[in-house]
């Protein structure tokens, strides 16, 4: 009998929180669950109207998407973040960020033995995709600790997830040099580019940063934060011509499509820049709240310039993150411990404010029962 392909994964981390959420649930004031971080504010109005207006959709969609939704990618890279040049044939929607890249490695030929690189604290799901294939993986931010080395495939992660960090401009750029000079792929999950509140997020597709060509490179973006569109699961990869054309060769043939109206609501959402405004000023605000109640309860907030989380710590002579997340689900609050992401959090959280402004007025108010 085969090994079942689940023995090749990590275990599913979230998972491990079943028993801290349960005490957070007891709380006589209900839980606040600051771990995922999954939106709760209301699919904002252009999003709904564009789905209603959408909902006949009795035909199959294509895979490639609508042209007016890649159009829509391709006005939204220009408008928003500096990206001139990119044509519709560069882009492809797909269903969700991290089905695109769990599914990566498969759908580009990485195999046993390949490397893949990640960042040293990452998004689990960089390691999933590699796992399901058998690929050997390297969790590093130094490109000369893979020494003499050729991955087949290489993310960056800015902002990061979990801790915030924003790469600048002259450090994107050396990593897309070192990828072209090797024949490496790389690929940004940039899912997070629009919730910068300390410093400027750049594209890899910057002309600053690639140099006006998208060769080698390819950018994976959301609106499940941008839009509040988790429950829709838009999303859309960009980049070099040829990578996405073979994934929409490989994709077609999958059957892997973006159903039809979510394709229309993403080409508006795309077009409107209101609504995400308006969502950047409610996570600010909650996220002042959350940082001003965690380093009044003794914590310190490393990076966090961007993102939805605060990356957070009271030191490496401190309590592990197991520790700090059965105390803080004592006063019925649940976060996310830093070791999901690799060992070097093993001493932070990872602490969301996507929560409502009442539950994060809530746990602000349990927090400052630590000071």
């Amino acid at each position: 009998m085969v090994p079942p392909v689940s023995r090749r994964l990590p275990d599913f981390p979230w998972d491990k929180l079943t028993s801290y959420a349960a005490t957070a649930r007891a709380h006589p004031d209900d839980i606040v669950d600051l771990s995922v971080g999954t939106p709760v504010d209301p699919t904002p109005e252009v999003a709904q109207a564009a789905l209603r207006a959408a909902a006949d959709s009795p035909g199959y969609p294509l895979t490639i998407g609508l042209p007016e939704a890649r159009q829509a990618v391709v006005d939204w890279f220009a408008r928003a973040h500096g990206v001139p040049g990119l044509e519709i044939d560069q882009v492809l929607p797909v269903i969700g960020s991290k089905e695109l890249i769990a599914s990566l490695p498969t759908h580009l030929g990485v195999g046993p033995g390949d490397l893949v690189v990640f960042p040293q604290l990452a998004y689990p799901t960089y390691e999933v995709g590699a796992a399901l294939v058998g690929a050997r993986t390297m969790a590093t931010d130094s490109l000369t600790s893979i020494g003499p080395e050729t991955p087949r495939l290489l993310w960056l992660n800015s902002p990061s997830n979990p801790t915030g960090r924003v790469l600048p401009k002259e450090h994107l750029k050396k990593v897309v040099d070192w990828c072209r000079e090797r024949r490496v792929l790389l690929v940004s999950d940039e899912c997070y580019i629009e919730c910068s509140w300390e410093a400027p997020a750049y594209s890899v597709l910057h002309p600053d940063v690639c140099g006006g060509s998208h060769d080698g490179i390819l950018a994976v973006h959301s609106l499940s934060k941008r839009s509040n569109l988790a429950g829709y699961r838009c999303a859309f990869v960009a980049g070099d011509r040829s990578v996405v054309a073979e994934l929409l060769a490989v994709r077609k043939n999958l059957g892997l499509q973006m159903p039809g109206p979510q394709q229309r609501v993403l080409a508006a959402v795309l077009d409107d820049d209101e609504h995400s405004k308006e969502q950047h000023a409610r996570y600010a605000a909650r996220r002042a709240t959350l940082r001003a109640a965690l380093e009044g309860a003794g914590f310190t907030i490393d990076h966090s310039e961007a993102s939805l989380y605060l990356w957070a710590t009271r030191g490496p002579d401190g309590p592990d993150c197991w520790a700090t997340v059965a105390e803080l689900a004592e006063l019925g609050i649940l976060v996310a411990p830093g070791e999901f992401y690799g060992r070097a959090g093993s001493h932070h959280v990872r602490v969301a404010f996507t929560a409502t402004d009442e539950r994060v007025a809530a746990a602000a108010e349990r927090l400052a029962t630590l000071a």
